[in-house]
């Protein structure tokens, strides 16, 4: 059955990836949600439905989380459940046209089985299958080897480490001083996309919903990655909450700093 819903799932990711850079050349329309720097374009609610809708005729017991709202009202993760965000990176998909993902994860009973990210401005599918490896483009991605803070690069937004209603500044500061160079991509699934496949070695932030993040960490645990929130616990994947990733031995290491 996984090798069946993989082979769908490659298929339509790409398909959504030409309609999204297709709408490159129309006019955006874009909408705010919780704050002003929370965007939505039309482009991302068409991609959610053009999933939904392959989704239910293929499959119609499954059920379906989006980030748009499209989908199902779920209170738990049971049976077969596909999470989606339609564009991770809105803004950077907006003012950009790059640095944003198509990112869907499916999980079984609250266990990620499947994970895609697809980096549609350079065509980069990165994708996995719990057990069985996680690949760039078809290429095997090797496991993640252990690492130090003073060798590491992080992702890192700096209203974490500046004034902000949600973290004392100075938890995550020493990180940033210790670190060989901190980086900031403005999507979640491809800062746990690079992590999985060495570009970086950690990424911290304090509020994400779970269309952020479930492809990636299905496939950043396929390669030896650690995640988790900032208190070193599994994630909920219904709710929102803090997120942790990186490579193992750093998390340990970040970890301690971050409670002392």
């Amino acid at each position: 059955m996984w090798n069946e819903i993989d082979q769908h799932m490659q298929h339509w990711i790409r398909e959504a990836g030409e309609r999204i850079r297709d709408a490159f050349q129309t006019k955006l329309k874009i909408e705010t949600k919780s704050s002003p720097s929370d965007l939505v374009t039309n482009v991302d609610r068409e991609i959610e439905q053009f999933f939904i809708e392959r989704i239910r005729r293929t499959y119609p017991t499954h059920r379906i989380l989006g980030e748009e709202g499209l989908g199902d009202e779920l209170q738990a993760l049971d049976g077969i459940v596909w999470i989606i965000d339609p564009i991770d990176g809105t803004m950077n998909f907006i003012h950009q046209q790059r640095h944003f993902a198509i990112s869907v994860g499916v999980f079984q009973d609250g266990v990620g089985m499947l994970g895609y990210i697809y980096d549609v401005a350079f065509d980069e599918l990165y994708y996995a299958q719990k057990g069985k490896g996680a690949f760039l483009n078809g290429t095997p991605l090797p496991p993640l080897e252990k690492t130090t803070l003073e060798r590491s690069i992080i992702s890192l937004n700096a209203t974490w480490v500046t004034e902000n209603r949600r973290i004392d500044p100075h938890v995550l500061a020493p990180l940033v001083k210790k670190a060989r160079g901190t980086r900031s991509y403005g999507s979640a699934a491809l800062e746990m996309a690079y992590i999985a496949s060495g570009k970086l070695d950690a990424y911290i932030t304090l509020r994400l919903s779970p269309w952020d993040i479930a492809g990636g960490m299905v496939i950043v645990e396929e390669v030896g990655g650690v995640v988790t929130n900032l208190y070193g616990e599994p994630l909920n994947m219904i709710e929102k909450s803090s997120v942790f990733v990186s490579k193992p031995g750093l998390h340990e290491e970040i970890l301690a700093m971050i409670k002392r």
